[in-house]
Formats: structure tokens, C-alpha cells, sequence
């Protein structure tokens, strides 16, 4: 029997590659209907990577409250299975209060798993078992444990961007663990939720350009030697939020792997291929977004298009303000 939730809590998404502008934008939108800000983004989660994530400044922070940043050490467990069910929470919450919530991030995933209803498989990890795996996948590479993977799950393999070896160890975890395939076990279920996307975008070139000029400021800013404190502090450099992009190739320069000329290229490289792979997960023909290319009067025009979306589903704003 298909269990049946009544969808009432009205959820703005703002959504959109990196760098695209979403932070400000989702700011001055919220402060004009009332709104607060649900992060959407798997790098935000942790303290101490501030620069090198392009975090939410405190300044941007203090003009709208904003869930679900700084929630962790980088050495903590913070997964989907987690994410979902702290948003979920938040998000009530908010509605709750009479506010108007926002779902911002760049992190697609973790945007479809939440308006989908993902459920997540619950095999707890296994340290032993991933320490197995790894040791698998330095004597047959990342392609090799793709084609493992594949062999026996190939749903799950497919939503798997390149060589993320930490999720197709993960899913071979849970297919060893529970006898069964993972994509079996990652049902769907109801939400509570009347969602609005709205996606912003730019040319791909001009997107490029921002990215380059981001990290130029971050290294003025001094991400360097964040990514030394936190090393400095005990953190593994092999612990998976120090993978992500900018933090593994600036702990390459501090290891004397490669050159900050070098560390930089591939940051460059790396974050315009990351671009490329949002846009699988926010896609320009999809009739649920209505996208908005960045310009003067992009904020007004957002504007119009929530408060339609409130009088459509009968919310004044006179109830969420």
C-alpha cells in the first residue's frame, strides 16, 4: 500500500553549478519573503574549511539564518543518510516557526535525494571490511573496482561520476554485507514538500572565468595555510573532506608533490570538469526547473516567480513573513 503524505511545506530550491551566484542571490530572496537558508552543499558541513569551500562569510550569515554549515569536524562521519534526516528536520522546522525555507546548494544529490525521498540503506559501515576493499583497489586500480562493481550492480555503478572510489566502496560494502544489490535497497518514498526550483545559470566560459578568479582569492585569502592548520590540527590527509577539490591538490604542494603553479592548474581543470558533471544533475531541459540567467534583473524576476508559486498553493505571504 503506497503510503500517502500530505505535501504542505512550500520549499524553494536554488540550485545551480559552482560559482554561479547562488549564495548572494539566495541571501537577498530570503531576506525580501522572510526566508531561511538550508544548505545543499556537501562541503559546507565542516568546521575549519572555510576558504577553500567558499563558505557563507559570517557577515552573510548574520543577515539570514542559514541550517546545516559548520555542523562537523572534518574527521566526523556527515553522509546522506545523515544530511537527509537533519534536513528534513530543519526544514519543518522552519515552516514551523512561519518562516519561508530555501534549499541552496550546487550538490546535486543530496537536492534529488531529499525532493525524492531517497531511502538510504542502513548497513552500518564495516571498518575492516573497507580497509579489504581499499587494499583491493591498490592492486587492481579504480577501473578495476568499477568493472567489479559494475559486474554485480550495474544500476548503482551508473550514478556513479568517474572515480569516486569512496562510493564504489561503499556500495560494495553494503552488496557484501547484505546479500543484496545496492540500488535495490535505495527505495523512494513521500515528501512533505511543494518544491519550486529555480536554477541559476551563466555561459559556460564566464562560469570558467569566475571559478579561475575564486581561487585566486581564496590563496589571497590565505587557503594555504588553512589547509596547513588543519593538518597541523591532526587531520588526515586522506580523510574524504580533504579530497575535495582545492584541499588535495594544495596538501600536494605542502607534501612537495607538485608545484603551487601546478596545485593551481588542476584545481582550475578540476573545477571546470566538476561544472561539466552538475550539469548532468541539472539538466536544461527539465520541465520541473525554471532557469534564470544571471543578470540585473534576475532577483526580481526570481521574486515574482516564488510569490506566483505561493499564490498557486494558496500560502499568502502575509503567512510566511
Amino acid at each position: 500500500m503506497t503510503e500517502k503524505v500530505k505535501k504542505h511545506i512550500p520549499l524553494i530550491v536554488i540550485l545551480g553549478p559552482t560559482a554561479v551566484g547562488k549564495t548572494e542571490i539566495s541571501i537577498q530572496l530570503a531576506e525580501r519573503l522572510d526566508g531561511e537558508i538550508v544548505s545543499a552543499d556537501s562541503r559546507l558541513f565542516y568546521r575549519g574549511m572555510d576558504i577553500g569551500t567558499a563558505k557563507p562569510a559570517q557577515e552573510e550569515r548574520d543577515r539570514v539564518p542559514h541550517h546545516l554549515i559548520d555542523v562537523a569536524d572534518p574527521d566526523q562521519v556527515w553522509n546522506l543518510a545523515i544530511y537527509l534526516g537533519e534536513a528534513k528536520k530543519v526544514i519543518r522546522d522552519i515552516y514551523q516557526r512561519g518562516k519561508l525555507p530555501f534549499l541552496v546548494g550546487g550538490t546535486g544529490q543530496y537536492i534529488e535525494a531529499l525532493l525524492e525521498g531517497w531511502r538510504i540503506p542502513s548497513v552500518e559501515p564495516d571498518p575492516e571490511l573497507r580497509e579489504v576493499l581499499r587494499g583491493w583497489a591498490e592492486e587492481i586500480g579504480v577501473d578495476g573496482i568499477r568493472k567489479r562493481l559494475e559486474t554485480l550492480d550495474p544500476q548503482a555503478t551508473k550514478k556513479i561520476d568517474g572515480p569516486n572510489l569512496r562510493r564504489m566502496i561503499r556500495a560494495l560494502e553494503v552488496i557484501f554485507i547484505s546479500g543484496e544489490k545496492f540500488s535495490k535497497q535505495k527505495g523512494k518514498g513521500p515528501t512533505p514538500f511543494r518544491e519550486l526550483k529555480l536554477g541559476l545559470t551563466r555561459p559556460r566560459e564566464e562560469l570558467y572565468q569566475r571559478i579561475d578568479d575564486r581561487i585566486q582569492a581564496m590563496l589571497e585569502a590565505g587557503f594555504v595555510e588553512e589547509v596547513k592548520r588543519l593538518l597541523k590540527e591532526g587531520y588526515d590527509p586522506d580523510l574524504p573532506p580533504l579530497s575535495a577539490i582545492g584541499y588535495r591538490q594544495i596538501i600536494h604542494y605542502l607534501q612537495g608533490v607538485i608545484t603551487l603553479e601546478e596545485a593551481v592548474r588542476q584545481m582550475e581543470s578540476r573545477s571546470h570538469s566538476y561544472v561539466r558533471k552538475q550539469a548532468n544533475w541539472f539538466q536544461k531541459d527539465d520541465p520541473e526547473i525554471t532557469w534564470f540567467s544571471v543578470s540585473d534583473n534576475t532577483l526580481s524576476e526570481m521574486e515574482r516567480e516564488i510569490q506566483e508559486f505561493l499564490k498557486e498553493i494558496r500560502i499568502p505571504k502575509k503567512n510566511i513573513t
